[in-house]
């Protein structure tokens, strides 16, 4: 790794923790009113948790607000779609949501800016250059985020991602924090056409493999 990037990742380390902290005083208020809001709409847990690649692919627990009601296939609650809520849609939209994920900022498995932790079973389909994402600790937001949200493809998205691992720097986290701030006020890029979140990633075509019916 170049020496820049190593005094980067240790700068930013240190104002992780700083905002991250912060952030978890300050909006403790309003964690409070929107876990009040998620038990009485959804239920308990009022937080969503699960396991999430981190840095070089190492597990850990993601922490949400839940937006959607739990699978019941007897209501018919299977699919994304059938199990958002309005409250959940509100959520999402204002990134309220990811308030519990400055906790995993705090713990060193995120920070606030770096490539978004995506599935686990993600891992085995990515291509060796898409792969590279995992170099640094995933992000609250990232430059995938601030550059057309869930309305990119996933090669775009992904290529962004590794994009941002070569050429990252404190300005350009700066920037990205800011763009953050002005995509939650128009709260584009939420969901993907015809989706309530972003559709599954299957893997992209790797070089050399043919597409396409004969």
């Amino acid at each position: 790794m170049r020496e820049p990037a190593r005094v980067t990742d240790v700068v930013q380390r240190a104002i992780d923790v700083v905002v991250a902290g912060g952030v978890l005083v300050a909006t403790a208020p309003v964690m409070a009113g929107v876990a009040v809001l998620v038990a009485a709409r959804l239920g308990r847990p009022v937080l969503f948790r699960q396991q999430r690649p981190g840095r070089h692919g190492r597990p850990f627990t993601l922490v949400k607000f839940r937006t959607m009601r739990d699978v019941d296939e007897e209501r018919g609650l299977i699919s994304d779609a059938d199990r958002m809520t309005g409250l959940g849609r509100a959520l999402r939209s204002t990134s309220l949501d990811e308030l519990p994920t400055f906790w995993n900022v705090l713990r060193g498995e995120m920070s606030l800016v770096g490539p978004r932790p995506l599935l686990m079973h993600y891992l085995d389909l990515y291509t060796p250059e898409q792969a590279r994402r995992h170099l640094v600790r995933p992000g609250v937001t990232g430059l995938a985020q601030v550059s057309g949200r869930n309305l990119l493809s996933w090669e775009d998205r992904l290529a962004l991602d590794t994009w941002y691992v070569d050429h990252r720097s404190l300005g350009l986290n700066a920037r990205i924090c800011a763009r953050t701030a002005l995509v939650l006020l128009r709260r584009v890029g939420v969901a993907a056409p015809g989706s309530v979140t972003m559709p599954q990633f299957t893997g992209s075509p790797r070089p050399g493999t043919e597409v396409g019916g004969a």
